[in-house]
């Protein structure tokens, strides 16, 4: 099946499969990743390293007589002083091919064909205020699109650099960059994170670019990777990396093809982009009609036009959580439930508050809390039903801030009336905390069917409710509800944080 055909037949199945990013990007479809059209980029470089996007032509040079070439061009360079004598690099064994190549290709090693790891340096002194200046942050990750092009009058620098040529293939090798790859259109200067590559034999720079974008490189690439921090591919496992040799005449057909299909990709990307933009606008604007209602016969009427086109609207992951922090915005306006004339009105309640307050500080149970500023009218975003009232949450809470505790004050097991430690969000369970701390300490100690709130750090604001007595840490803070109902207080601020 011509791969043309392929992603027009299966158009739905590359457009609409979507995931989450972990960041934001620009507009309201910032935070989806187009899985889908990524795993076909993906699946274009696989067969196009394969040879099978193109067919072949029994009338190419084949690329042993390439390898020939390149082998004598590189004897000649090492004779004339150009380039340093290589080491031998190993023979490639048959466990190292990882699927067979189509008639007229080669299995090789990238140090085989290019200079890999051998490069001019630049310092500061050495370049022009217009000399191009390259950081990996400059390159898209997945398309390896140039977005950004800076001067050495824009972005000097002190340290060595990579110095580049036109027609170099620009490789970025720290994790997780390992897929951006360039080719150079003109000389400059880059990072010492981006290896630039000269190919010999006349290889076509782009051919070897989709070579090291290939899915079977970057595996080999994430295997081969050292340090910690900054993870990156060495210059030895680098050069010898197995990579696909296409004849030349085929390389040429090959990069065709693909910027073609690239091309394609990208219009599938920005159609899919565009209509989820619009389609978020639309459900947020439908939505918004339904918190705007000024009565229950308009929360109605509003809803039943949603209601009709649901299956529709509510697609993605996007308008799912929309449509859940409408929920939430109606139950605290009080538009969600209709309201009981008999109910014991809210002001009630909080004098009721205020009483118990009182005693708990009488009793040595919290501290006195510094009165706090009456609510002003600029400060009230909407009305609220008759019955209800505007407090600060101090009023009604006793709030407890978490302690932090030394490594030898907790242990990974629970013995006899240990408590359960919690340092943070990351052991937040669906409902209740998950636990694999145990502590003895007491200083800090959340009540069971106490709001746990993420004061500080990642995850801020994010929430979840002590299912037993938990001690805290000082990334978390404690929320115990006083005459409230707990589940109705973690409603108003999962509307507030959601």
């Amino acid at each position: 099946m011509a791969v043309e055909k392929l992603i027009v037949d299966h158009i739905d199945t590359w457009t609409t499969a979507l995931q989450t990013r972990s960041t934001a990007g620009r507009g309201s479809s910032g935070k989806i990743d187009l899985y889908g059209i990524k795993k076909l980029r993906e699946l274009i470089l696989e067969l196009a390293v394969r040879g099978k996007l193109v067919p072949q032509d029994p009338n190419d040079e084949p690329a042993s007589v390439l390898l020939k070439r390149i082998a004598a061009e590189k004897a000649e360079l090492v004779k004339q002083g150009k380039i340093k004598k290589q080491k031998p690099l190993p023979e490639i064994s048959e466990e190292e091919k990882p699927f067979e190549l189509p008639m007229g290709w080669e299995w090789t090693r990238l140090g085989s064909i290019s200079n890999y790891g051998f490069c001019d340096k630049a310092e500061p002194e050495d370049v022009t205020p217009e000399t191009w200046i390259l950081e990996l942050e400059d390159i898209e990750k997945v398309t390896s699109k140039l977005i950004n092009k800076v001067t050495f009058a824009e972005r000097p620098f002190k340290s060595s650099k990579n110095r580049f040529s036109q027609g170099d293939v620009l490789y970025g090798k720290l994790r997780p960059y390992l897929d951006k790859v360039i080719v150079a259109n003109e000389p400059g200067v880059c990072t010492t994170e981006i290896i630039p590559i000269t190919s010999y034999g006349n290889i076509y720079p782009e051919f070897l670019r989709l070579l090291l974008k290939a899915p079977n490189f970057i595996i080999y690439a994430n295997s081969s990777t050292h340090g910690m921090n900054l993870p990156r591919l060495g210059t030895e496992k680098a050069q010898q990396a197995v990579i696909e040799l296409a004849p030349i005449q085929e390389q040429l057909r090959i990069v065709s093809r693909v910027d073609k299909l690239m091309s394609l990709c990208d219009q599938l990307e920005q159609h899919s982009l565009t209509s989820l933009d619009a389609h978020q606008q639309l459900v947020e604007t439908l939505l918004t009609t339904l918190t705007d209602s000024q009565n229950a016969d308009e929360l109605a009427e509003n809803w039943a036009r949603i209601s009709e086109h649901f299956d529709t609207l509510f697609t993605t992951e996007a308008s799912i959580a929309a449509l859940k922090q409408t929920i939430l915005q109606l139950a605290v306006m009080g538009k969600l439930v209709p309201q009981d004339p008999n109910d014991e009105p809210a002001s009630e309640l909080l004098k009721r508050i205020a009483q118990e307050k009182a005693q708990l500080v009488k009793d040595g149970k919290m501290k006195k809390q510094k009165p706090l500023p009456p609510i002003s009218d600029e400060e009230k975003p909407f009305e609220l039903p008759i019955g209800w009232e505007w407090c600060r949450l101090g009023e009604c809470i006793n709030l407890i801030s978490g302690q932090h505790l030394k490594p030898d004050e907790y242990e990974e097991e629970c013995h006899g009336e240990m408590l359960p430690y919690i340092t943070g969000p990351a052991e937040f369970g669906l409902i209740s905390p998950t636990y694999s701390k145990y502590t003895n300490e007491k200083r800090a100690i959340a009540a069971k069917g106490d709001i746990l709130i993420t004061c500080k750090g990642a995850g801020l604001g994010k929430l979840n409710v002590a299912d037993t007595n938990i001690a805290i840490s000082r990334q978390l803070m404690a929320i115990n509800v006083i005459r409230m109902n707990s589940e109705y207080l973690k409603i108003i601020l999962d509307s507030m944080y959601g």
